[in-house]
């Protein structure tokens, strides 16, 4: 069994788009700059923002976070993301989610501009994606690509179950790895979720197993052939009097018992979602290239 280990991952794509940075720098370019609006103080919201700042400031990417109190308005809201739309120094725009229930979220979606949506959320986004035109891909998604690129886990030809059916991260995982791309696609995808008959029969026919359906250790050894490859996008706080905390991060897959059984296997926490936070990386420095290119 081997990790699937998102912080070498993760690593290696900052460290690449570092280096295009510099270069950047080095020929008087533009600087990427990502915008972050943090709305009220939920804790895990304050820990993820944080650690997108941080990562940004690594690799040489400029950030700005704009901090509300949760009872801005949605109208002051939406009136401060137009205004980042036509701020021509800012090339990625991200709204953390949740947002306080007086804010619809779909609204916020619309109002980003499709060229500045670096969480690849917009309808206009998605429908590229699923055309396979050239877009910015959600970043959960986009990061479990890039997890299965760095160590050259092969797709095409391979059965593949995704479990969970979101539109954030398993409708559109299941739609990428079964279009016709040698690079991570042309699998056989199967797209599970709560109403699927005799899930666990189908998980054993997979090659690849992608936990993506929010309820902690879900997959279990049973449901896991030998040598499969299984992906863990879950993240579940789960109560644990052991930990200063109380709880402990927990992911879809019940991964002591299933890791012996995987040739690859990622862990949570320190997989996935190290991913998603590169991928976010790479779509805004995508953003900038294009207006230089």
């Amino acid at each position: 069994m081997q990790l699937l280990d998102g912080k070498v991952a993760s690593a290696a794509i900052k460290e690449d788009i570092k280096n295009k940075i510099s270069t950047l720098e080095a020929q008087g370019k533009k600087i990427p700059h990502l915008a972050a609006i943090l709305v009220g103080n939920d804790p895990a919201s304050e820990t993820y923002v944080a650690s997108k700042v941080k990562n940004c400031k690594e690799i040489g990417i400029q950030s700005s976070l704009f901090r509300y109190d949760s009872s801005i308005s949605e109208a002051v809201l939406l009136k401060k993301i137009n205004e980042l739309n036509n701020n021509d120094d800012i090339d990625g725009i991200l709204v953390q989610v949740p947002l306080p229930k007086h804010i619809s979220e779909k609204k916020v979606t619309l109002e980003i501009s499709p060229e500045k949506d670096v969480d690849g959320f917009h309808p206009l986004n998605i429908g590229n994606m699923v055309l396979g035109f050239p877009t910015f891909i959600s970043a959960t998604p986009y990061g479990v690509l890039l997890m299965l690129q760095h160590y050259k886990i092969e797709t095409p030809g391979k059965n593949v179950v995704v479990i969970g059916r979101s539109h954030t991260v398993g409708t559109p995982l299941s739609i990428l790895l079964s279009r016709n791309n040698n690079e991570y696609g042309n699998a056989t995808v199967t797209l599970c979720h709560s109403r699927t008959k005799d899930l666990k029969s189908i998980c054993l026919q997979a090659d690849i197993i992608v936990a993506a359906i929010g309820k902690p250790k879900f997959v279990t050894a049973d449901m896991v052939k030998e040598n499969a490859v299984v992906v863990d996008v879950g993240i579940n706080r789960v109560k644990d009097e052991t930990k200063k905390s109380g709880f402990a991060l927990k992911g879809d897959v019940d991964f002591e018992n299933v890791a012996p059984k995987c040739s690859y296997i990622t862990p949570v926490p320190g997989g996935v979602g190290l991913m998603t936070i590169a991928a976010l990386l790479m779509n805004t420095y995508n953003a900038a290239a294009l207006k230089t290119d």
